[in-house]
Order: structure tokens, then C-alpha cells, then sequence
């Protein structure tokens, strides 16, 4: 398997944002072509970068296991989202990099081929962009995911809330907005046919955990398919290494 990063400038986000990828080498493993690898964009969390991944977890020796590419795209603090300023990664995440990637390596773009999952703020990106775009999707994949807007419920004090409001605006104004994971959840009710396998998981010992229980039980009580794994664990790359092999194996073959 080869790493490969890529500096570039989307015009959606107008800024350098490093591109991390893993990718066959020199273009086939196992006799396959990497035209048709199956896809996994993987989201990386608040504070990190699409270097963490590669760096904390053993996603490299999991991606030659199952043929696999895997793309990590660089979000900043952006929560994956369109933000006021004009720095557009929900339509970079979901429109401009996989145009990218099929032009400049030929991956698929197609539904069949293509995940998306990823870690804390990554989890709340992967679910965003897996409700609002099933069409995208096979599978998607939260772990310790920023599931529920009660995570922005700060005291008017707190020096995160002048971060989220660079992110999303008026925060009056999220509530049953693109960016509420319950309005994802009612949105998608009438349609819960369309959308792609849904996964998410989160360590009891986490701080996340009750948002996560709490996402969970609004998709039953809405009738949408959600696998929820529930099981010892915290807020760090122990789990959420575990977590992505358990992902990969539920939906990919190995060679």
C-alpha cells in the first residue's frame, strides 16, 4: 500500500487542505485495479487533521487486507460543514473531492463502492453527510459521534461557543436546521428505505455516551435501522481502532 498526500485548493473551502490517502501499489493488489476498489472516506475529529487516522490506528494494514482506498480529507474545526465565511467542506466532503479523486486517480464514485465513517466530530460529518446524501453511501459509520445538538448547550461564557458560532452561524437557528442530527433523523423518516447501512458506537465511559443512547433511540422511535454497539470504552484511539475494524468486516470481504 502506498500513503500519499496531496496539498491542494479546493474551490469549495479556498484554502491549502491536506489530502491523506492510501492506495493500492503500483495499482493492483490481489489482481484488482484500483478503478475498482471500494472507497472508505474516513473523517478525522476536532483537533486533528487526516493525518490521525494513519498515525493512531492500524487502518493501513486494514485497507491492504480488504483492497481497499481510503481517503482522509483535512476539515480544520469545520465540523464538516458550509460555513458563513464561504469554507464549503460539507460540499467538498460530499460533491468536489469525490469528483476529484475519479478524475485525478479514477476511483468509484458509485453508491456500491463508497463508505464513509468517522470518529467524534468526523462521526457527526459522516452521519451528516450519510442522512442528507444516501445516494452516496452503501454504509456509514459514527464512532463517539456529536450526535445531538445538547452538546452545544454551553454557558453564554464558555470560549467554544464563539468557535461554534464561526462554524454555524446563529446557533438559535440550528434546531430542526441541515445541522441537527434529530432533524436528520425526521427528515429521513419518510425515506428510511433509501439511506445507506447505518453503524454507530460509543464507549459507556465516554462523556458522548448519552447523546449517542439518546440519537439511537429517536432512530427507533422513527423507525430507521441503526446498528448501535454498545460496550466498555472511552474517548480515544484504543476504541475507535477497534471500532472501524469491526466496521470494515461487517461490510467488506477480505482477500
Amino acid at each position: 500500500m502506498a500513503l500519499i498526500r496531496i496539498d491542494h485548493v479546493p474551490e469549495t473551502v479556498k484554502v491549502n487542505s491536506p489530502l491523506y490517502i492510501i492506495i493500492p501499489e503500483p495499482g493492483k493488489v490481489g489482481g484488482m485495479e484500483v478503478a475498482r476498489c471500494k472507497v472508505l472516506y474516513l473523517l478525522h475529529g476536532h483537533s486533528d487533521d487526516g493525518s490521525a487516522w494513519q498515525r493512531n490506528t492500524a487502518i493501513e494494514a486494514m485497507a491492504a487486507l480488504y483492497d481497499l482506498v481510503v481517503v482522509m480529507p483535512s476539515a480544520g474545526l469545520s465540523f464538516y460543514t458550509n460555513q458563513p465565511n464561504g469554507q464549503n467542506y460539507f460540499t467538498y466532503l460530499t460533491e468536489e473531492l469525490p469528483h476529484y479523486l475519479k478524475y485525478v486517480f479514477g476511483l468509484s464514485p458509485e453508491r456500491k463502492d463508497t463508505f464513509i465513517a468517522g470518529n467524534s466530530m468526523g462521526g457527526y460529518g459522516a452521519f451528516k453527510a450519510a442522512f442528507l446524501h444516501p445516494e452516496l453511501y452503501s454504509a456509514a459509520a459514527s464512532f463517539s459521534g456529536l450526535l445531538s445538538l445538547a452538546f452545544f448547550r454551553l454557558s453564554i461564557d464558555d470560549p467554544f461557543l464563539v468557535e461554534l458560532r464561526y462554524v454555524f452561524g446563529d446557533l438559535k437557528r440550528l434546531p430542526g436546521s441541515e445541522h441537527d442530527p434529530e432533524g436528520w433523523i425526521k427528515n429521513a423518516a419518510s425515506h428510511s428505505g433509501l439511506l445507506p447501512k447505518l453503524f454507530a458506537s460509543c464507549g459507556r465511559q465516554d462523556d458522548l455516551y448519552p447523546l449517542n443512547t439518546q440519537f439511537h433511540a429517536t432512530c427507533q422511535a422513527e423507525g430507521i435501522p441503526l446498528e448501535f454497539d454498545e460496550v466498555d470504552g472511552f474517548h480515544d484511539w484504543f476504541f475507535w481502532n477497534a471500532q472501524i475494524k469491526r466496521f470494515l468486516a461487517a461490510n467488506l470481504k477480505p482477500l
